[in-house]
């Protein structure tokens, strides 16, 4: 997953570590201090090591205080990394992840994020510079990416029924990745109901009575063109009445600029009072994901997003992308066309994955 990303970002790493290097210089090599002075009638002649292991004799205070001073000197040798250090893999970095569809913004803020854990910074010679590279990519990675989000422990701690309602763009998935929760969260153990509130595209019911069937769950549904809002209240009540742990929420696909659509879904949010709205559009789509998902964010709401087509996606744009730009986690990324297909995004595992770091 995201492939073409993490060959760029693994191959300059390397030529961070080829620049901070080159700025650090050749190993000092210090030869060993003069003999030690001879020493008084009756003690025998200490003839001192060399600096890497020297082995200095306690009664002469005076050579002790020498190899320890100079041993100190290497020992504690530090490189200060610059801007001009490490100025073209920085140059190149950003080339990389614009490439690769992540905004522009996001972009600048890891650069900035590299910068501030490079540049000024203390590092002894003789770390590993691979292991301080990496660090810092890892670490501007995780910063836009954010904490994520766990599922389960979510439902786990929150009053029952967990109502999610499920947004986003037609052609995206979205039905398909509704039936993929409903399967993930059965077989971590909770009960789920689905409701058939896109009521507005023909087939759409069918559609998810269909996944309900196959998967063993219930699904409420109204007939075609019928109040969503309707339809989803009863999905509500039906979870309570019932125990069910979990309602999954289908909604008509939707652009921002359908003001009736989003009218629509403003008294769905009032009547349903859903625990979480995600959104979901293809991590393929790059840039136009983030910015319809801001968009979306803007006029609406949202709490997490999905992402479908991961296994796709080479670029990872938009997978880096959105949790900066809106400020909200990825929940999961669709990976298949089977239900199984469906992974909780986490930040650490991706981010671990594409700089080569071991998780």
């Amino acid at each position: 997953m995201f492939e073409g990303l993490k060959s760029k970002l693994q191959n300059i790493q390397k030529k961070f570590g080829r620049s901070i290097e080159e700025a650090a210089g050749p190993d000092v090599v210090v030869e060993a201090p003069s003999p030690v002075p001879q020493p008084e009638a009756g003690r025998p002649a200490v003839v001192p090591d060399t600096l890497s292991s020297a082995t200095v004799p306690k009664p002469e205070k005076k050579a002790e205080g020498f190899v320890a001073k100079v041993r100190s000197l290497i020992i504690e040798r530090e490189l200060i990394i610059s801007e001009k250090d490490i100025v073209e893999p920085l140059e190149e970095l950003e080339m990389a992840l614009l490439e690769n569809d992540v905004a522009l913004d996001v972009s600048d803020a890891i650069i900035g994020y590299m910068k501030e854990d490079l540049v000024g910074s203390h590092r002894k010679i003789g770390t590993s510079v691979d292991t301080v590279v990496t660090a810092a990519l890892r670490g501007a990675l995780l910063r836009v990416l954010g904490e994520g989000f766990d599922p389960i422990d979510y439902v786990r701690s929150h009053e029952r029924p967990v109502k999610i309602l499920i947004t986003g763009v037609n052609g995206t998935g979205k039905t398909t990745s509704i039936a993929k929760m409903a399967h993930y969260f059965k077989k971590n153990g909770f009960s789920v109901v689905l409701g058939a509130g896109d009521t507005f595209r023909a087939g759409a019911i069918d559609q998810i009575a269909e996944h309900a069937t196959r998967l063993g769950v219930k699904v409420i549904q109204h007939q075609e063109g019928s109040d969503p809002a309707a339809v989803l209240y009863d999905t509500v009540e039906y979870a309570k009445a019932h125990e069910i742990d979990v309602v999954l929420a289908d909604t008509a696909g939707r652009f921002h600029n359908r003001k009736n659509l989003m009218s629509q879904l403003d008294k769905i949010r009032r009547v349903m009072k859903p625990d979480l709205v995600v959104y979901v559009d293809e991590a393929v789509a790059g840039n136009d994901a983030v910015v319809r998902a801001k968009d979306f964010n803007d006029l609406v709401g949202t709490d997490a997003v999905m992402l479908t087509k991961a296994d796709m996606d080479p670029r990872g744009g938009a997978a880096i992308s959105i949790a900066q730009t809106i400020g909200k986690p990825i929940l999961f990324l669709g990976t298949g066309q089977g239900y199984d297909d469906i992974v909780p995004f986490c930040p650490e595992r991706v981010v671990d994955e594409l700089v080569g770091a071991e998780g």
